[in-house]
């Protein structure tokens, strides 16, 4: 006798999309069949014409907790992760207090996530000045690798590395290491202006290629795994092509914003959009697209970057005093579903990119994907239903997005974690180390 069965006409497996029925058990997938399957089981659910996907997995997600909780908690950001199909989120080790760069840091947001996440958690420890000695204790504990900046972070408990400061963690340590990546020497202070252009100027594509360029050069000096985060500007892609056809370990993510969101359309004092890397053309977008089709960025990912409403500025729309991040963990789905469909993409595409690839990234092989074995994070999804975005239906903490009062196409119905739909009035998510093969 099974748990459940769920049934989909339109189930994205990872031979496809089909018609199939997912039989789970404890937790944890025991079979798929034909959809019109006989399977004697406690609870079989028929979702009809609504998309059955596996469980989005989000590996770039600021939580703050603790230290900086009025900006985003594990209650509030986890019930919006599942309210928009995420099932497994990655924390990033800055913007909480203090910052998870060693491993006493890491246990104190261990335990500050502990019995409040609506979904799997999972942790990235940090790689900055002075702590390459703490790295190799803090991997042992079960982070999934190490975050660092080339350029200023933001904030200053959590400094940015040099390339010397780079090449030696890396040597320090076997992980994967992501990074944000610009340089500082292409950098300028931007000017207080409600102006987006002025912002963006301060940000050119350069500083990205050369901070990635620095990257690639680390990795390949000490073979190491090097994985670029939030790409922006695709000024950037051939470099990262030479580099892997020449056997250097570097992937590179994107996100939401970038694919989907034009520089020229910000209006002046928006500062909901601002975001570092910054928002570039639509010709840059069609660019990140091409690339993500052909496999040279591997995923997309929110980079879900919340703050307090006052940190925005929208008072005086100034881009230079207002905090760089968008918050977008709920609404990741049916952003680049509008858009992918709209260019042609399938609904399996963007499992895909939103999926398996983050799964896989950070080696979670039973997340990610609908198959025997995997487990039972499921979403029910309505590819063709439209909604407008009401920041006051949004569960993370503070509702400030960049896509206030735009139609989007799909719908999350329900998101179940191991086999259990998530109503947030449980949290069940378990707090996730990596696995090692």
């Amino acid at each position: 006798m099974a748990d459940l069965v769920v049934r989909s006409r339109r189930a994205v497996t990872p031979a496809g999309e089909r018609p199939a029925a997912v039989e789970i058990t404890g937790g944890r997938i025991v079979a798929v069949h034909e959809h019109g399957a006989r399977i004697d089981a406690d609870h079989d659910v028929d979702l009809g014409e609504l998309a059955l996907l596996p469980g989005l997995v989000d590996t770039h997600v600021h939580v703050n907790e603790p230290g900086r909780t009025e900006w985003e908690g594990f209650a509030t950001a986890t019930r919006a992760a599942a309210a928009g199909g995420v099932t497994a989120i990655i924390d990033m080790p800055l913007n909480s207090i203090p910052p998870t760069v060693t491993v006493d840091a890491l246990k104190i947001k261990r335990a500050a996530a502990d019995g409040q996440c609506h979904v799997d958690v999972g942790f990235w420890g940090g790689a900055v000045p002075g702590n390459t000695d703490d790295l190799p204790a803090l991997h042992a504990a079960g982070v999934f690798g190490f975050k660092a900046f080339l350029a200023d972070s933001g904030v200053p408990e959590f400094p940015p590395l040099d390339p010397d400061g780079l090449a030696g963690a890396l040597a320090g340590v076997d992980a994967r290491f992501v990074l944000h990546a610009e340089d500082p020497h292409h950098l300028h202070a931007a000017a207080s202006s409600p102006a987006y252009a002025d912002f963006l100027a301060s940000r050119p594509p350069d500083a990205e290629h050369a901070a990635v360029a620095t990257a690639i050069a680390a990795a390949r000096a000490a073979r190491a795994r090097v994985h670029i985060l939030h790409l922006s500007a695709a000024d950037a892609l051939p470099l990262i092509a030479a580099a892997r056809a020449d056997g250097v370990r570097v992937t590179a993510e994107t996100c939401p914003h970038y694919l989907t969101l034009d520089a020229a359309d910000i209006p002046a004092g928006a500062t909901e959009f601002k975001c570092c890397p910054p928002i570039r053309d639509g010709a840059n977008a069609d660019r990140l697209w091409a690339a993500l089709a052909k496999g040279l960025i591997s995923c997309v990912v929110s980079d879900h970057s919340p703050c307090t409403p006052e940190l925005k500025h929208r008072d005086t729309g100034d881009f230079a005093a207002a905090w760089g991040g968008i918050a977008s963990v709920q609404l990741g789905l049916p952003v680049v579903w509008s858009a992918a469909r709209a260019r042609g993409h399938s609904l399996a595409e963007v499992v895909d990119w939103m999926a398996r690839r983050p799964a896989d990234l950070v080696g979670l092989t039973r997340k990610g994907r609908i198959a025997v074995g995997a487990d039972a994070d499921l979403v029910a999804f309505d590819p063709d239903a439209t909604f407008t975005v009401d920041p006051l239906r949004l569960h993370h903490r503070n509702p400030v997005t960049p896509y206030a009062g735009r139609t989007l196409s799909g719908v999350v119905h329900t998101t179940w974690l191991r086999g259990r739909s998530v109503t947030g009035d449980e949290p069940r998510g378990r707090l996730l180390e990596r696995e090692d093969p």
